[in-house]
């Protein structure tokens, strides 16, 4: 069975319908329900993103086209399709933030992690895991905050005015508190 903590399995356990029934019921007619519903889902999971079948189990029982649920996923980044490592930085790569030194941070991030080889291309849009699932890096277009540029997210704490020397101590302080659990 599919458990939102398995995600080899191809239904959903009884404990995760139960939960997301009990969601369904809560947000009823409430307007922005599905944001509600699949963030609340998503949290829930350990390794923090949304499974097709859980996506195909909300669509059913909410009664909502399973690609207007695809649409919303896509859409928004705060949603993940793929596991997620148990620490995220998300960098953000606008305007304000790119002119105050944003790649540095992500160049630096990525060396620092041994994520290297991704690429001129894609520096605007990356969401990796490391081979040991202990950080997702990510970037964004836009966190909203250009006044602290360059802002970067670790583990949905926002920090304004990073650099590479202070993000390099979050990621240290990360690992340490890892290695103690």
């Amino acid at each position: 069975m599919q458990s939102l903590t398995s995600p080899s399995s191809s239904t959903l356990e009884k404990v995760d319908q139960d939960f997301i029934d009990r969601l369904i019921s809560a947000q009823a007619g409430r307007p922005g329900s599905l944001l509600s519903i699949l963030e609340s889902v998503q949290d829930r999971h350990p390794q923090k993103y949304l499974p097709t079948e859980t996506l195909e189990y909300i669509a059913a029982r909410a009664d909502v086209p399973l690609s207007q649920i695809h649409s919303v996923v896509t859409f928004y980044a705060l949603f993940n399709q793929e596991p997620q490592g148990r620490n995220t930085i998300c960098i953000c790569r606008g305007t304000a933030c790119h002119t105050r030194g944003s790649r540095d941070l992500l160049d630096r991030l990525i060396a620092d992690l041994g994520l290297g080889g991704l690429g001129e291309e894609s520096a605007d849009k990356i969401a990796v895991t490391t081979s040991d699932a202990r950080f997702t890096v990510r970037t964004v277009a836009c966190f909203g905050q250009c006044a602290l540029a360059p802002v970067v997210e670790v583990n949905h704490t926002i920090y304004g005015h990073m650099n590479e020397r202070a993000l390099h101590r979050e990621v240290e302080a990360l690992e340490k508190e890892g290695a103690r659990k």
